[in-house]
């Protein structure tokens, strides 16, 4: 962009030294027809002042063009500027989310072997009570059967001995 107005800074400098060398030529009148008209007029002088407007002109657009451009890109840069903090306040949406499902997840891990614990001690406090039952019932069984044996060896015995000598 820079390159381009120096040029352009050049080209009219040329002219205008052009134009100085060569007033007197500038200035001299000419007859002009202007389809609806003749005049008598300086064509040296009223191209001169052609280009001269068509510059200023062409710097007025330069610029607007350049201001507007400007413009844009601050406007783009502020919206970037938004979208990233949007981007920003997302991402730590998301890592807080993903704190508090971890956070989550771990006290689930956390109580699991405490409830698999507490499950566990259960299932051996009924398994022993079982236990405890079958071993007292067998206990028993046993103690029956011992005293039927006993019984039976007793009556036995008595009935070995001589009728005189048993027990009444």
């Amino acid at each position: 962009m820079r390159a381009r107005t120096a040029l352009l800074l050049v080209v009219l400098v040329a002219l205008g030294l052009f134009a100085a060398l060569n007033w007197a030529v500038f200035t001299a009148p000419t007859d002009l027809n202007l389809l609806f008209a003749r005049v008598q007029a300086p064509l040296g002088v009223i191209l001169f002042v052609v280009i001269v407007a068509v510059t200023v002109l062409y710097a007025a657009l330069l610029a607007w063009l350049e201001t507007a451009a400007l413009l844009e890109a601050r406007r783009a840069a502020r919206e970037l500027e938004a979208q990233r903090r949007l981007a920003q306040e997302a991402e730590a949406s998301r890592f807080t989310e993903l704190k508090a499902f971890l956070t989550a997840e771990l006290g689930e891990l956390r109580a699991l072997p405490e409830a698999t614990a507490r499950d566990l001690t259960a299932r051996l406090e009924r398994v022993e009570t079982a236990l405890r039952g079958d071993v007292e019932r067998a206990g028993n069984t046993l103690a029956a059967y011992i005293g039927e044996l006993e019984e039976r060896l007793e009556r036995a015995d008595r009935a070995s001995l001589p009728p005189s000598t048993r027990p009444r």
